[in-house]
């Protein structure tokens, strides 16, 4: 029996340290998040553990949300808003980059802002399909509890109080995933990375529903910024630091044609 019980013990080890690699492969040399970042136009980074949120001024003492981070209590966006001296009444709006586990977990915090994701996004965020990626797949899927309340299409413009943000399809991370651009910054969630170098990295393998198709969208999105004249003056991504200016993802593109 303690053979066997030794042997099992084993058998664990070996798969925590198994995984506990894979996710050092995943993110090792991605440029460290920065909690408190201003990154433009009245933007702000806040760090929920190893995701980052972005919460946008709308003006009249209301603000919006790209993503909700992954602590369910939300206590690092409230410390935000009360540095702004708000409370959870001011958040109006929360846009979704997509519905992995870690970008969800303070929505039910907000009751009253808006729930925004792409139509593709909407059954992972409300748990009536789950993720394709490898370690996602692995999951049962079941109900989040989330609504979305409003759903939005490629290259619409949100209009948020004084902010105004534009929708961009970039599907390959997950189905449905998001980017959006509000002040010259460009919020790309798990869609991409900024490694230690400054160069831009694609979804990871471990995580994302198909890589070939986050390249293809990647590159879809720099010409289509380049094609709108649009003004990029920062790239956040959700779980590494940010790259200023559009030149990261160009290179990107340039590189994956």
């Amino acid at each position: 029996m303690k053979r066997i019980l030794k042997i099992a013990a084993l058998v664990v080890l070996v798969l925590v340290v198994g995984i506990g690699a894979l996710f050092a492969v995943t993110f090792m040399g991605r440029q460290p998040l920065a909690d408190g970042q201003e990154v433009g136009g009245g933007l702000r980074v806040v760090v929920d553990g190893f995701s980052a949120i972005v919460m946008i001024p709308m003006g009249d003492g209301r603000v919006a949300l790209v993503d909700a981070g992954q602590d369910q209590a939300g206590e690092a966006i409230k410390a935000e808003l009360s540095r702004r001296q708000l409370t959870s009444d001011a958040v109006a709006a929360i846009l979704l980059t997509h519905g992995h586990s870690d970008h969800l977990g303070a929505l039910g915090q907000f009751p009253q802002a808006q729930v925004m994701a792409l139509e593709a996004e909407v059954p992972l965020v409300e748990g009536r399909a789950g993720s394709r990626g490898p370690l996602p797949r692995l999951f049962p899927v079941s109900a989040t509890g989330v609504k979305v309340t409003r759903v939005l299409h490629d290259g619409e413009v949100v209009t948020l109080g004084t902010a105004s943000v534009r929708v961009y399809a970039v599907p390959g991370h997950t189905a449905g995933s998001a980017a959006y651009l509000a002040n010259g910054v460009l919020m790309v969630g798990d869609s991409a990375d900024i490694s230690s170098d400054g160069s831009l990295l694609g979804s990871p393998w471990l995580f994302s529903d198909s890589q070939a198709e986050n390249r293809t969208s990647l590159t879809r999105l720099e010409q289509t910024l380049v094609a709108d004249g649009a003004t990029v003056t920062a790239i956040v991504p959700s779980h590494s630091g940010t790259a200023a200016g559009l030149a990261a993802l160009s290179d990107f593109a340039r590189r994956n044609k």
